[in-house]
């Protein structure tokens, strides 16, 4: 157990954390839940970092790094379903899609066979930590704000969630794409893991 596996770990258990300070209805809890987010989201980046810096990739850490991700990116995106600021059926597409590779690398790794993510499903993941913590500013800019009398009109416009679910979206057709060239690009792998 190295350093960046241990990031990875702490990104799982900071998910439920990140989930119950946000279903607080507190602006400072939501500030905290944000904090949380933000600060598990560097540390996707900061484990990589320190695993090709450090020489210390191993097949746990290749395993667990996208199953860290896939939890926290699915609890938040859960949590804006919660209240209103992502629709079910575009969040539902995407925690399918990660978990169906999720359960291919399970199988893999019973098999003794690692999967490593794509350049490009890591550009995915980036692109849901980036959705995510734009909404939560935004979340956080009305909580704060509209109490103190600045009611920007942007924070009741019907344009704002429309944004929210064109960029969601985006995702959802970059989350299904990766998730197609994957299973193309695993075929010959797969059919084999699967006899």
């Amino acid at each position: 157990m190295n350093l960046p596996n241990l990031l990875t770990i702490s990104r799982i258990f900071l998910s439920p954390v990140y989930m119950v300070l946000f279903l607080i209805e507190n602006p400072y809890s939501c500030l905290a839940a944000t904090i949380v987010f933000i600060i598990a989201a560097l540390t996707d980046l900061l484990d990589g970092y320190l695993a090709r810096r450090m020489g210390s990739m191993t097949g746990f850490g290749k395993f667990m790094d996208p199953l860290a991700d896939k939890i926290l990116v699915s609890t938040a995106f859960i949590s804006f379903v919660n209240i209103g600021y992502a629709q079910p059926w575009m969040v539902t597409t995407i925690i399918v899609r990660e978990f169906l590779i999720i359960g291919l690398r399970s199988i893999a790794a019973y098999k003794g066979m690692v999967i490593t993510s794509s350049y490009a499903a890591q550009i995915k993941t980036a692109s849901h930590m980036i959705v995510i913590i734009c909404i939560l500013v935004f979340i956080n800019l009305k909580t704060w704000l509209v109490p103190a009398g600045h009611n920007w009109a942007m924070f009741n416009s019907p344009m704002t969630n429309t944004v929210f679910d064109i960029i969601i979206l985006l995702s959802v057709i970059l989350s299904v794409a990766t998730g197609i060239d994957y299973l193309f690009k695993s075929s010959g792998m797969l059919k084999g893991l699967l006899k």
